[in-house]
């Protein structure tokens, strides 16, 4: 099974939208699936699920995608408490930030929005 890993860096909406629908798209046609959330894209945390794309993204939430959240990012962008408060996984592994290496290692591709 292939593996593909989107990490979405940007803090525009469109692009966060664009990194979840390629998740969504790559998940439901049997890839090994995961959503990283860095940069300025965690900013969008708390907008997301009011957005017209909230469906799409509690549906990534429910079924596992979102496999880390930026804690030094959240934290700058103000938005720490609301990846908490919605359960998702907070990564700090790499100085603070999310730690792609464990995603190379186990066979990922990377693709960075």
């Amino acid at each position: 099974m292939r593996k593909i890993a989107i990490v979405s860096f940007q803090g525009e909406m469109p692009c966060f939208v664009h990194a979840l629908l390629n998740v969504w798209n790559y998940y439901e046609r049997g890839y090994d699936s995961a959503l990283i959330i860095e940069g300025a894209s965690t900013k969008l945390l708390g907008q997301i699920a009011n957005s017209p794309k909230g469906e799409l993204w509690a549906k990534i939430k429910d079924a596992g995608l979102v496999k880390s959240v930026c804690k030094a990012c959240a934290a700058q962008m103000g938005t720490l408490e609301e990846a908490e408060e919605q359960g998702l996984p907070i990564d700090a592994a790499l100085s603070g930030h999310s730690d792609l290496e464990p995603f190379t290692k186990a066979g990922y591709e990377i693709i960075l929005f």
